[in-house]
């Protein structure tokens, strides 16, 4: 079985590094192997996948993806992290299975992967990226037909909620544009070093065609921003910058099947396309 990192090794390494966790870059280390082993077997991963990890850290996880995948594309945005993390996996005869891109997944796209297609995204996510940094890959890595993250509690909920629901928001519609997305688990806080203030969850997504519709994903994407925009409105009023007056704004809601004294909390992503598609 693969050796992966404990509490000592990882405290090991960070010494080695002189480093010391940052909020800024949302860094809070997995510590707990059994925590990765069960990312990866709920991952599911095909011995064929290439799995696109962000955040790799220290490689707690990264360990545990290589030897359940062809291959691992790691991208670290710290520079010291990316120069350890081939010597981390070197020292177990892994290397040929990993390549490390030093950039800010933020703003990689396919041609910043050296030739390798993802086909499934698992990672332990920063938290105060999280969701910019799954709808990103999602839109610019069309290739990718699963993913695992890791990410706030709370983040998990927003993900995964569907109409209704108290946390249904603009996260929410924007990845059911790309996947089905669901709760996959809870994770504490002691299996991170150093342990966060907030609960952890693992979201599980799976790719699927976005709803039939004229309307361009940005199109659709921009109702669904002014939708939220002001929470609790109802969308003849939420609306009405968007359609150019409330009364336009009804005129398109009307026309699309939609109630206009709804509010966006009820949509679901295929209503937020109809609307787009009647804009005045």
């Amino acid at each position: 079985m693969m050796s992966l990192l404990g509490p000592t090794e990882i405290r090991i390494l960070a010494d080695k590094l002189n480093l010391r966790p940052t909020k800024k870059l949302g860094q809070n280390f997995v510590i707990d192997a059994g925590t990765v082993r069960r990312i990866v077997r709920v991952a599911a991963l095909a011995p064929e996948d290439v799995v696109i990890e962000v955040g790799p850290g220290l490689g707690s996880l990264t360990l545990a993806l290589l030897p359940a995948a062809q291959h691992v594309v790691a991208v670290e945005i710290d520079p010291v992290l990316a120069a350890q993390l081939p010597v981390t996996v070197a020292d177990r005869g892994l290397d040929d299975k990993l390549t490390v891109v030093e950039a800010d997944a933020m703003r990689i796209t396919s041609a910043d992967l050296l030739g390798h297609t993802p086909t499934a995204l698992v990672a332990n996510l920063p938290y105060n990226v999280a969701v910019p940094v799954v709808l990103h890959l999602l839109q610019v890595l069309p290739s990718l037909r699963k993913g695992l993250v890791m990410v706030q509690s709370e983040v998990a909920d927003r993900l995964a909620a569907g109409p209704g629901s108290k946390v249904y928001g603009v996260p929410s519609v924007k990845a059911a544009w790309y996947a089905d997305v669901r709760r996959a688990g809870p994770v504490g806080r002691t299996v991170f070093w150093p342990a966060p203030n907030v609960d952890s969850g693992l979201v599980s997504m799976v790719r699927r065609d976005p709803p039939e519709t004229s309307a361009s994903r940005e199109e659709v994407f921009a109702v669904i921003d002014a939708a939220f925009a002001q929470r609790r409105k109802t969308l003849r009023a939420a609306l009405a910058s968007w359609a150019g007056s409330p009364a336009q704004a009804e005129a398109a809601l009307r026309a699309a099947g939609v109630d206009p004294s709804e509010r966006g909390e009820q949509l679901d992503v295929t209503a937020f396309a109809r609307i787009a598609e009647v804009k005045p």
